[in-house]
């Protein structure tokens, strides 16, 4: 990183981001282009899990690619100011890459998404297994996590 000023190097804050944040960018490489689509997630054991639609363009290219890039961030603030030049962004964020796998069954994938749940809600919910049976669970293992404060 290059301003070693702003970066993160305790784990623990590293994992507060990721549990506190709502939205993750998800980076793929579909033959050379980039897809980056924002997606919501749930986070442990160093693994992302989303959920997805059995079909559609990001499977497409997961199932072709597993290689993944990630962003997370929190805590944006823009601070504006009557010079153009000295307007700023204060955030917290994570960059990651892993490799993605699916996982298709029942029990797994309800394991997965109670991960996802407890990540926007304390409560405990059920669920259909009817819809449970219409998704995939995208598992991602965190090969790499840095950290970036501005602010």
């Amino acid at each position: 990183m290059r301003r070693s000023d702003k970066e993160i190097t305790d784990r623990a804050e590293i994992e507060d981001i990721l549990n506190r944040a709502v939205v993750c960018h998800l980076g793929l490489c579909d033959n050379g282009i980039p897809y980056v689509v924002p997606v919501n997630y749930g986070y442990a054991d160093g693994c992302l899990y989303i959920h997805s639609a059995k079909e559609g363009r990001k499977i497409d290219i997961l199932r072709n690619n597993s290689n993944v890039s990630f962003t997370i961030y929190t805590d944006e603030n823009l601070f504006r100011s009557e010079m153009a030049c000295n307007w700023t962004m204060k955030y917290s964020s994570v960059m990651g890459t892993g490799r993605a796998s699916l996982i298709e069954g029942r029990t797994e994938k309800e394991e997965a998404l109670r991960c996802i749940m407890q990540h926007y809600t304390e409560t405990n919910l059920d669920f259909n297994p009817a819809k449970v049976d219409k998704v995939v669970i995208i598992k991602i293992e965190i090969d790499t996590l840095t950290g970036k404060k501005s602010g």
